[in-house]
C-alpha cells in the first residue's frame, strides 16, 4: 500500500493510549487498532479530523506516502 498510517508515533508523542484516543474520537477501539496497525484500508475525513483534534496535529503528521515495491 502506497499510504502508510504513522498513528502509532504521534500516540506516542502525546502519551496517549489506544482506549483514551478511541474514546475521545468516538471509534470502538477495534477499529483504532487497525488503524494503528496500518491493517485500514479507508479512513473517514470526520475521523482524521477527530484524531488530529484530539492529538494537536495535522493530517501529515499521520498520513505518509511511500512507494510500493
Amino acid at each position: 500500500m502506497g499510504i502508510r498510517i504513522n498513528l502509532d508515533t504521534m500516540m506516542a508523542r502525546r502519551g496517549i493510549g489506544l482506549t483514551e484516543l478511541a474514546d475521545k474520537v468516538g471509534i470502538t477501539p477495534a477499529n483504532m487498532s487497525i488503524l494503528k496497525n496500518n491493517h485500514a484500508r479507508a479512513v473517514r475525513f470526520s475521523t482524521l479530523d477527530a484524531i488530529c483534534r484530539v492529538l494537536e496535529c495535522q493530517p501529515g503528521d499521520i498520513l505518509e506516502y511511500t512507494e510500493e515495491e
